[in-house]
């Protein structure tokens, strides 16, 4: 007979076990024999020179004398773990090895599992993402979440910490490993060293849309801000859609609200808007002051923004409402009605100011149109940047920008792009005693924008 399959005992025939003297009898002999043929045949050389024929079953073994192991070290090999796991030893030490990776596609809210471990979810939409306790997943749980659709909200449970801090938001477009060390969690850090890499290693000041407007449904208190991007030496900030803010309430975060740095509107006053970066999230919001730099801004309801840039900058009328304007490549303003700034205003051969419509606290190009007349013959009047002093207007002085009247009391006309100074003046003067009017169509108030 056969081993027996379930112990491997190999039992011999019955009656081939003879008696001294006794004769052998040929049909158990040679079943005997037979048989030992059979079961040389059934063992496995040692030599390899034959395969298994049937599963090889070992010892279950444990982590340190493993059920299959080395002779010259059977502390390292093969063993069965709890559960029907498999083991592997090396010098009587367990081997890990990582779970398969398994992809899921996730649509909204989840909380992420001890079976998620290894696991790679993909966010197709705006979602939060809520970790089970550390202790539950343990040390060495991994996870990889991708959000595509959406930015993810990372939030630990309790008070648990993701590198080192309460929540991690996963902007849209990114990615991130997450590890368990058993008491918190950590990433490899990877999307905020990307998100974070303009400010980092760029240098340069720029805007890139951002075109402000007045907002199409309420157009004397909302300005719109176009998509586009904005950059300040080491500070980066962008946003993917349009914006809007209010100049009727103080800073609230989100578009549609109030955008004051502090204070209410006020009449015939210039709002200048700078760009913030929200620190938590690295998203884009607007604040709009009066101040003409960024040193000047009240940040009491800025906590946890930094600002980037100035923008623009909208101006208000004596109703304490934005004047509407139309704003062009290269920083360029244009009112959509123009401002009659100076109406038969005397001009005289001394050089004074005249203030225009225009920004306050910072130095523009205005754009101007002008009509001068005199009852003298062949005068003509000059306006000019204060930068350069009191000139003297006419042919053997500095020569005007407003045509030579040939007929006295006639009229001459002229237009010019002039600088400001910071309280929004420009110079005047004429070659004889005379009149002007001035209309100002806009200005340019460079903030960085090359298209």
């Amino acid at each position: 007979m056969p081993r027996n399959p379930s112990t491997g005992v190999y039992s011999k025939p019955a009656g081939t076990t003879p008696s001294v003297g006794q004769v052998i009898d040929p049909a158990p002999w040679n079943a005997l024999t037979t048989d030992l043929g059979n079961e040389i045949t059934n063992s496995l050389p040692r030599d390899g020179s034959a395969p298994m024929t049937a599963p090889l079953k070992a010892a279950s073994g444990t982590v340190s004398a493993p059920g299959i192991g080395f002779a010259t070290n059977p502390q390292t090999g093969i063993y069965l773990k709890g559960g029907g796991v498999l083991g592997f030893t090396q010098n009587g030490a367990d081997v890990g090895f990582d779970k398969a990776s398994v992809y899921a596609a996730k649509s909204g809210d989840y909380t992420a599992l001890a079976a998620d471990d290894n696991a790679v979810h993909r966010f197709t939409a705006a979602a939060t993402l809520t970790l089970s306790a550390a202790a539950t997943l343990g040390a060495n749980w991994h996870y990889r979440v991708i959000a595509d659709g959406g930015d993810v909200a990372i939030d630990p449970a309790g008070s648990e910490t993701i590198d080192g801090a309460a929540t991690l938001v996963l902007k849209n477009g990114y990615s991130v490993n997450i590890t368990c060390s058993g008491a918190a969690f950590f990433t490899d850090k990877f999307s905020a060293r990307i998100e974070s890499k303009a400010d980092s290693s760029a240098v340069g000041d720029f805007v890139v849309g951002l075109i402000l407007s007045n907002n199409g449904a309420s157009p004397t208190t909302h300005i719109d801000f176009t998509s586009g991007s904005v950059r300040s030496g080491a500070s980066f900030v962008s946003s993917a859609v349009s914006f809007t803010k209010r100049v009727t309430g103080t800073f609230a975060a989100g578009t549609g609200a109030g955008g004051l740095d502090a204070g209410a509107v006020a009449a015939n006053a210039t709002y200048f808007a700078y760009a913030l970066r929200k620190n938590a999230d690295l998203s884009f919001d607007v604040v709009l002051s009066t101040s003409a730099t960024i040193a000047g801004v009240s940040t009491t309801l800025l906590t946890g923004y930094t600002i980037v840039k100035c923008i623009g900058v909208v101006l208000t009328d004596a109703s304490s409402l934005v004047r509407q304007f139309v704003m062009y490549p290269r920083d360029e303003y244009t009112f959509v009605t123009p401002v009659k700034d100076a109406i038969n205003l005397a001009v005289t051969t001394v050089s004074s100011l005249l203030s225009l419509t225009v920004p306050t606290g910072v130095k523009v190009k205005a754009k101007l149109r002008f009509q001068f007349s005199s009852s003298s013959g062949t005068n003509s009047a000059l306006l000019s940047d204060p930068a350069q002093g009191a000139l003297g207007a006419g042919i053997l002085n500095d020569g005007g920008n407003v045509g030579a009247i040939q007929v006295a009391s006639n009229y001459a006309i002229g237009s010019a792009d002039i600088w400001t100074n910071t309280s929004k003046q420009i110079r005047q003067v004429a070659g004889a005693a005379g009149t002007i009017w001035l209309w100002t169509d806009g200005f340019h108030f460079p903030c960085g924008r090359s298209a």
